[in-house]
């Protein structure tokens, strides 16, 4: 195989993800997880048949990328059916919705009468789970499990029961006669678990929404950031966080004295907060700062902005349920911006507008849109779109907070103002590192993180609390919190290597960057300063030392 058909054979392997991932739909299911580890098996076998010394230096860049994907997505997949068969003991009902739903997939024709036995039997299920709560608001049993393991696959199956039972219902008469009574009942207990559930996840509150999620260990941190090709541990990581966190800190305090609040800084950021724009007027304001960021990039001659990219980013207003879990701005293509509706109550509204101030949304617009996430999503979509499969946080955001940190070098920051806003996000990444991988440690819990954030980073309470809430659900992996500033120094390290060096100008350097398209900082590293690639290169590049 020569190097032009590397592309085709990661083409081929992501549709056929793609095909078995609408397939087999249920998460939890073993007949789902030994398809995908027979999947990966079967490409590791293709790929072991290409002669990779024949290969050019991008072909021997996508074997190694390849390689890398294909053994941590076996090694994950085992990982998830430990996790998901230690669960199952608590949630007896789960295999019985699993065989009725994997029974519909393989079109066998339904029995009525069987599938309402079958439905009982999850109605008992559902009531000797262990995370089931009695009348008096107490747990029927001990539960071995956190409630935040359950709650996803619970969610997961009652879904995919749902999409069963309508599948037949009112189609086939003899099936709607027998179940659709004792689905209606299975249906009300699952909500009422799910229920008692989020209670017990958000700390046995009524009112409270659910915030934590499942710590992971120190062995499965030490293998994603093997996976990322980071050779640090999470303490080491952890230390970062805390010195670049000092430096943020005594640029704050410069700042402070410079708007007249000497030392005391965090009453320096609450000056800024307030520093808002009216009602109505925040979508001019981003629009504004997303054609300033562009003239700053462009006139500089830092990156190239296609006029494409330039004409068709766009902007919508985030909905009040959705700033729960995002009370930021949200980028790409589409803006998402964060702003109180008239739906929202007064101290809602005060602290959204408090945490989109002017200062704030000054560095957030650019990290959203240019040269942020809307110009690596365009470039990615053009360039080698086949190296997408190789996703990493750490050149999503790795990118982002490298703009911030090279804007902040060249004077993009205009008065104190704008340098508290820009330090307060670099402060909040700093942070990040150290709660997100301490609690995956054990060593601190959500509401811990919560606090940290108050604290350290003066965040509004609510704000805070709907970003530990987005961290901690399960909707992001592990690292992802801490690859905004960890990635940000892989790339200004990399960036002084090569443009320190004279190797590359900046522009040269940042169209390279894009091009090349989503990898490991490290391999992508390689590919820059031309360095030679082995089947068996191991990358221990020391980021922080240079």
């Amino acid at each position: 195989m020569n190097s032009s058909l590397l592309p085709d054979l990661i083409i081929e392997f992501k549709a056929d993800v793609d095909s078995l991932t609408r397939f087999y739909t249920v998460k939890s299911s073993p007949t789902r997880r030994a398809r995908f580890e027979r999947l990966f098996q079967e490409y590791l076998v293709k790929l072991s048949a290409v002669d990779f010394e024949n290969l050019d230096r991008d072909g021997k860049a996508d074997y190694l990328l390849f390689a890398n994907h294909l053994g941590m997505a076996k090694r994950r997949s085992e990982l998830d059916g430990g996790r998901i068969e230690s669960l199952m003991p608590t949630i007896p009902f789960a295999a019985t919705i699993t065989s009725l739903v994997e029974a519909r997939q393989r079109m066998e024709t339904m029995d009525g009468e069987g599938a309402a036995g079958q439905l009982a039997e999850i109605r008992e299920g559902v009531r000797c789970s262990v995370f089931g709560v009695r009348k008096d608001d107490s747990p029927t049993s001990p539960a071995p499990t956190p409630p935040s393991a359950a709650l996803g696959t619970t969610k997961d199956l009652r879904e995919k029961l749902k999409e069963w039972f309508d599948y037949y219902n009112g189609y086939d008469p003899a099936f709607s006669w027998w179940t659709k009574e004792p689905y209606g009942e299975v249906d009300r207990l699952l909500g009422e678990l799910i229920e008692s559930l989020e209670k017990a996840v958000a700390g046995g509150t009524e009112t409270a929404e659910s915030i934590g999620g499942t710590p992971v260990g120190r062995e499965a941190l030490i293998a994603d950031l093997a996976f990322e090709m980071i050779p640090y541990t999470p303490e080491e990581l952890i230390a970062m966080g805390e010195k670049e966190y000092a430096w943020c800190e005594s640029e704050m305090l410069r700042a402070s004295q410079q708007l007249g609040f000497g030392d005391d800084w965090p009453k320096a950021v609450e000056h800024v907060k307030g520093l808002t724009v009216e009602p109505g007027r925040q979508t001019d304001m981003v629009r504004d700062m997303a054609y300033e960021a562009i003239e700053y990039v462009e006139s500089r001659d830092l990156l190239t902005v296609p006029e494409t990219a330039r004409e068709t980013w766009r902007m919508k207003m985030m909905s009040p349920e959705a700033q729960k879990t995002n009370p930021f701005f949200l980028g790409g293509e589409v803006i998402q911006v964060s702003f109180p509706t008239d739906t929202m109550t007064h101290e809602q509204k005060r602290m959204s507008m408090r945490g989109n101030n002017r200062h704030f949304s000054r560095c957030t617009v650019q990290h959203e849109l240019i040269p942020g996430h809307h110009m690596q999503q365009y470039m990615c979509e053009r360039y080698r779109p086949y190296r997408q499969l190789f996703s990493t946080p750490f050149w999503i955001e790795g990118w982002t907070l490298h703009w911030e940190m090279l804007l902040w070098d060249l004077g993009f920051p205009q008065g104190p103002e704008d340098r508290i806003g820009m330090l307060f996000w670099r402060m909040h990444r700093c942070v990040r590192i150290v709660f997100s991988l301490r609690y995956h440690l054990g060593e601190m819990s959500a509401q811990e993180c919560i606090e940290m954030l108050v604290e350290r980073v003066r965040h509004e309470r609510a704000n805070a609390e709907g970003e530990v809430r987005r961290s901690l659900n399960g909707n992001y992996p592990p690292l992802y919190q801490a690859a905004y500033m960890i990635g940000g120094k892989q790339v200004r390290a990399l960036h002084k290597e090569v443009v320190g060096s004279g190797k590359m100008s900046a522009k040269e350097f940042h169209d390279t960057f894009l091009k090349q398209n989503e990898m490991p900082i490290a391999v992508l590293r390689a590919i820059m300063l031309d360095q030679p690639l082995a089947k068996d290169t191991k990358f221990d590049w020391r980021f922080l030392d240079t």
